[in-house]
């Protein structure tokens, strides 16, 4: 049956306002402050789609002078075209997904072509256009998002209030993106946590449509060279971090055979036998906080009470703060965490972002609705003491924007459990027992899990799968790692895989000096692996080999340059 897509709208993207900056350059990206709005409390459209630009490109790609984007990798060149948005909705799913389409005006019609990119992490629909609009766009080729069931589209409890296919703020009776079920309560729904889909058992369907939306858009933009079909257009799909993992599960055996090429990066993935995400993200928010310092990692200010909490619940051994230390770094150790994904797992710790993943992660796993949390957490506007209250018109009216499409952020924070003095840690213990432990919850939670374990790539696809082995979020030894080695025990041999040394998950962060002195990006070598694709598909060029890759950091203060980066040849 083909899809049906809804609430479609058509936006035109020429001279101040292009496809792949909205405007901005690069000189826009790299502003510190985002676009403003002419009226704080009611955006338009246009305003809202840019500062989601702005905010998307942001959150990816490492933009910091030196860093080396739009000089020595990518492109920011301004792009003409028309933009298409929708809604799809897969089989039995309870809530619809973001569907997004760019078609330049340099569409090559004689070599069509579609990158299917979707959102990483829980981002909004354009949420991959720093990995896939850079390298397509120029190229001629459209470009189609999804955001996978996730997304910015958050629900205001106390008001009523949603988001609108245009990102702008209204009722349900005005066709929302996303309306909770129930829509009554206190504070703020949000889609990945409360859609009651698990909408990551569904991430290659969604890739799928929104490839399928691509072909209907082509059709309307350029009605002379109908039909757009997948036998006369080609299809790479290509995503980093959950957008990895959702291209790699749109490549699975069966009913693939619309896809051409998949580049994964930093894929969110789980194979039989390995770690899943939810497994060592819970175990990751318990512990790494009191291991870190035994890597000569500045603890936080709580690390030494959150150490003595681990020790009386039984969690670590050791009479002294030492020992304690020592005994959660050996315990992750044992687990399969590297130093290296350790050291880079830090700023995870800093911004709260195990615990964060955890609870968004264990509602969608077990397909719990508003006020359902097993653990009792949820999600609202905070005031300055913490406390729950509700949001102002101006931080709803950006939402659709500024969000990552997991709280904490854009104003909206996590609310958890009231803290007993005698348990402090009790809400994460609750938590990693929902994988651990036993009853209907964890049960529920498990089985989310086990719905989201992934199969093999079609006999034949070229799969090009390329991870930082210094990635401390999705660490490559629970992730890509097994993955490609089940592709190979099953005689996948169009499967390849690039592990680079001295890169970490968020090129974003490589702002930071401390963090671009050591670390290396990640997305120039998604763009290479998207060009040695395209070369194998055009051209029939050989699929790049397996590499374990040596870089050299960069330093403090030095720009970046090739030598850098060792690109394989």
């Amino acid at each position: 049956m083909a899809t049906r897509f809804e609430s479609v709208r058509v936006s035109e993207h020429r001279g101040s306002d292009d496809l792949l900056t909205a405007g901005l350059g690069l000189a826009g990206l790299r502003a510190m402050t985002p676009p403003v709005f002419a009226d704080a409390t009611a955006p338009t459209p246009a305003e809202l789609r840019r500062r989601a630009v702005w905010a998307n490109w942001r959150g990816i790609a490492d933009l910091a002078p030196g860093g080396g984007y739009g000089e020595l990798y990518g492109s920011v060149t301004a792009v003409p075209g028309r933009e298409f948005h929708g809604l799809a909705r897969v089989p039995g799913a309870t809530q619809p997904h973001r569907v997004a389409v760019q078609v330049p005006d340099a569409f090559d019609q004689t070599a069509r072509c579609i990158v299917v990119a979707p959102a990483s992490g829980s981002r909004g629909v354009l949420g991959g256009i720093a990995v896939a609009a850079a390298w397509a766009l120029p190229k001629g080729c459209a470009v189609a998002y999804t955001d996978k069931g996730a997304g910015t589209d958050y629900f205001d409890l106390d008001a009523g209030l949603g988001v609108r296919v245009d990102g702008t703020v209204g009722t349900p009776a005005d066709g929302l993106a996303f309306v909770p079920e129930p829509a009554t309560g206190s504070g703020i729904a949000v889609k990945h946590a409360h859609s009651g889909d698990n909408p990551e058992a569904d991430w290659g369907r969604h890739v799928k449509q929104a490839a399928e939306f691509a072909l209907q858009s082509l059709g309307d933009a350029f009605p002379d060279a109908a039909p757009f079909a997948f036998d006369n257009t080609t299809v790479i799909a290509v995503g980093i971090s959950n957008g990895g993992g959702a291209v790699l599960r749109a490549a699975e055996e069966d009913g693939s055979d619309w896809l051409d090429a998949v580049v994964a990066g930093a894929p969110n993935i789980t194979v039989a036998g390995a770690r899943p995400l939810y497994d060592y993200t819970t175990e990751a928010a318990l512990l790494m906080p009191c291991a870190l310092p035994v890597l000569g990692i500045p603890p936080l200010p709580t690390a030494a009470a959150h150490c003595a909490a681990l020790a009386d619940a039984g969690l670590v051994d050791g009479g002294t703060l030492e020992s304690r230390q020592r005994s959660a770094y050996d315990t992750l150790r044992a687990s399969g965490w590297t130093d290296e994904a350790l050291r880079a797992g830090s700023i995870s710790v800093g911004f709260d972002l195990w615990r964060a993943v955890a609870v968004t992660y264990a509602s969608a796993y077990g397909r719990h609705g508003v006020g359902g949390h097993p653990c009792g957490y949820s999600f609202s506007v905070l005031a300055a003491d913490g406390t729950p209250r509700p949001a102002a018109d101006a931080e709803r009216a950006a939402w659709f924007s500024d969000a990552s499409g997991i709280p904490p952020g854009a104003g909206v924070g996590i609310v958890g459990p009231a803290v007993d003095p005698a348990a402090p840690l009790a809400g994460l213990q609750c938590l990693r027992a929902l994988w651990t432990g036993q009853g209907a919850d964890a049960d529920r939670v498990r089985a989310g899990v086990e719905a989201v374990r992934a199969g093999l790539p079609r006999a034949g696809l070229p799969v090009t799968v390329v991870h930082g082995l210094d990635d401390g979020l999705i660490p490559s030894a629970f992730s890509s790692a097994p993955y490609v080695a089940a592709a190979r025990a099953a005689g996948r041999d169009n499967v390849h895989h690039w592990q680079v040394r001295n890169v970490q998950h968020f090129d974003a962060f490589l702002g930071l000096p401390a963090y671009g002195a050591h670390y290396l990006p990640l997305l120039p070598y998604v763009y290479e692996a998207l060009d040695r694709t395209w070369a194998h598909l055009r051209h029939g060029d050989p699929m790049p080999a397996d590499a374990v890759i040596t870089t050299t950091p960069r330093g403090a203060g030095n720009a970046l340059e090739a030598t850098h980066l060792a690109m394989p040849r």
